[in-house]
């Protein structure tokens, strides 16, 4: 499984960092480096319980040390990162409780910007084409956690109907969230492949104008979601499950 837990966030990382320098720009602002961590949170390259070592991602980003902890302070308000006294700044672990309070948020959002798409602009439903466009490529080329990018910004493009820059910004900010708990499934393959399809038929039904029948079948597909993370959560807190075979 891609992204980088525990202490192994070094070298990797930093490159990959270095490579968002051109991001936070000269005038750099906390806001912009959070915006380059929550970026890498959503592409998967932070798993939880990845360490963040102040000195190495400072240095990748040129900024300086209290920028970054500023940027840090932000990212825990968000529950993307913890504070652990005496050990340092860590990637956040969810739970099977935050898996079901952030479906209640999405459902409330996306649904919402779905039903109400009629007035959407041609550019953010060429948004969700191309995010729909994204994940076929990842699926031909077997690159599975890409495939889960892809649904990332399905969701954001779908959040992005409502043409609210309100609405796109705590959303970007759930999948963050979301992205986190991605994590607790051990075959991406199985998970993420089955929802292309309907991504590729709620997209369908959009360019379509059958707008309540695209968000029935996005509601019942994030029902079915949400079970399935739940139950990989408890099967992770199951001692049997720990046990050797």
């Amino acid at each position: 499984m891609r992204g980088w837990s525990g202490s192994a966030v070094t070298e990797e990382l930093t490159d990959l960092l270095a490579g968002s320098r051109n991001l936070v720009g000269r005038s750099s602002t906390v806001e912009r480096v959070a915006d380059v961590l929550r970026g890498h949170i959503i592409d998967g390259a932070l798993a939880p319980g990845a360490r963040l070592s102040e000195e190495a991602i400072g240095a990748a980003l040129g900024v300086s040390r209290n920028t970054l902890r500023e940027a840090f302070r932000l990212l825990s308000h968000e529950g993307l990162l913890v504070h652990e006294f005496n050990r340092g700044v860590f990637v956040a672990k969810p739970t099977a409780e935050d898996v079901v309070d952030l479906y209640r948020v999405r459902r409330a959002l996306e649904l919402s910007a779905l039903r109400g798409a009629a007035e959407a602009s041609d550019e953010a439903v060429a948004l969700v084409g191309a995010s729909v466009e994204m994940g076929q490529r990842a699926f031909d080329s077997g690159d599975w956690w890409g495939l889960g990018t892809a649904n990332m910004r399905f969701h954001q493009a779908i959040a992005g109907l409502a043409g609210s820059p309100r609405t796109d910004e705590i959303v970007r900010r759930l999948l963050a969230e979301l992205r986190l708990v991605f994590h607790v499934m051990s075959a991406p393959r199985e998970f993420h492949a089955p929802y292309l399809e309907q991504n590729k038929e709620i997209h369908r039904m959009l360019c379509e104008g059958r707008l309540d029948e695209a968000a029935d079948r996005l509601g019942g597909y994030l029902d079915v979601a949400e079970r399935q993370l739940v139950d990989a959560f408890a099967e992770l807190d199951d001692p049997r499950s720990q046990a050797p075979a």
